[in-house]
């Protein structure tokens, strides 16, 4: 059987069907550690198959960014994070240039300048000589990379991790635009930058703000919630291997009930891994009232939730499989 990564370029994919590439892929992001979905291989899929970004929404610690690093290691691409935050520019993200280099450099030809000015009889000759200086110290030489350039000038192609594009601002958002839907950027001192390859271009977004049509339009969205008790169980066995069937089977039931309580912050995936590591550190074999509430703190990280859970453990116990 192909694996994922082939079975996406493989030229028999047609015959053997886009549902078979489509469970490659799933297949694939299991193998690198990802326990997904079929709607989250499916749009994985595409993605790579169209070329088009991927928005991946959903609360925190449901694993968006983990899907980038599994992708990046299904495909056998280097994975390239820009981590985005309130006043994030293109300064910070595309390019930036080496001015101590350039002040080097500039140092080191003063004596070569001054021989090319000695004779210049004034100071419009002089300009005149020193007009083609300036392309020279705003060339790619002096080019200090930021992750998007690094992501377009790889020659096999990356995966992009655009990590909590909803904490930049919207005027970063607009500047992503060239680049998402042409895989170039445009430098003014050089001019346009296109991807040799393009890259598969991953979005996260915790919905901690609106985004705009402009970048919805040229992605494609996928949403990733809580999984269900039967995927979750997969994830904690993929990812604490030590913890016992019967346990596992407990712990995911009472997340899965904890998360129908009004709380604050429900626990995410993520915190359901580290509950699992817990109880098997403290050698617990079967959930109780006691050792849920001691360690309750692992899976919900504000006071009030810790509370009002804790007054639920005996209902929210009852719910567990036998």
């Amino acid at each position: 059987m192909l694996d994922a990564a082939s079975a996406i370029s493989s030229p028999t994919m047609d015959e053997r069907g886009p549902a078979a590439a489509i469970d490659a892929v799933t297949d694939g992001l299991a193998g690198a550690g990802y326990i997904a979905s079929r709607r989250i291989g499916t749009a994985l899929f595409l993605a790579r198959s169209l070329h088009k970004p991927i928005l991946v929404e959903g609360p925190a610690g449901v694993g968006k960014t983990e899907l980038a690093r599994a992708a990046a290691q299904l495909y056998g691409l280097p994975l390239v994070r820009m981590q985005c935050y309130e006043g994030l520019d293109e300064a910070k993200a595309l390019y930036e240039w080496q001015y101590g280099k350039q002040l080097l450099y500039t140092q080191l030809l003063r004596d070569r300048l001054g021989e090319t000015l000695r004779d210049a009889p004034d100071l419009p000759a002089a300009l005149e000589r020193l007009r083609g200086l300036d392309d020279a110290f705003f060339s790619e030489q002096f080019l200090a990379p930021r992750p998007l350039l690094r992501a377009l000038r790889e020659p096999a192609g990356a995966v992009l991790l655009i990590d909590e594009i909803d904490k930049a601002d919207a005027e970063f958002e607009a500047f992503l635009l060239e680049l998402l839907a042409d895989y170039q950027v445009t430098i003014p001192e050089i001019g346009t930058i296109t991807a040799t390859h393009p890259p598969l271009v991953v979005l996260t977004s915790n919905s901690t703000r609106d985004l705009g049509d402009a970048l919805k339009r040229r992605c494609l969205h996928l949403h990733i919630g809580f999984p269900a008790a039967d995927l979750e169980e997969r994830i904690v066995a993929e990812r604490v291997p030590a913890v016992g069937e019967r346990l596992r089977a407990q712990l995911v039931a009472f997340v899965q009930a904890l998360r129908t309580l009004d709380l604050r912050k429900p626990p995410s995936v993520g915190e359901t891994i580290d509950w699992a590591r817990v109880l098997v550190l403290l050698h617990v074999e079967e959930l109780g009232a006691d050792i849920v509430r001691e360690t309750l703190n692992v899976l919900l990280k504000i006071e009030t939730d810790v509370a009002a859970a804790a007054r639920e453990v005996p209902t929210l116990l009852a719910r567990r499989p036998a």
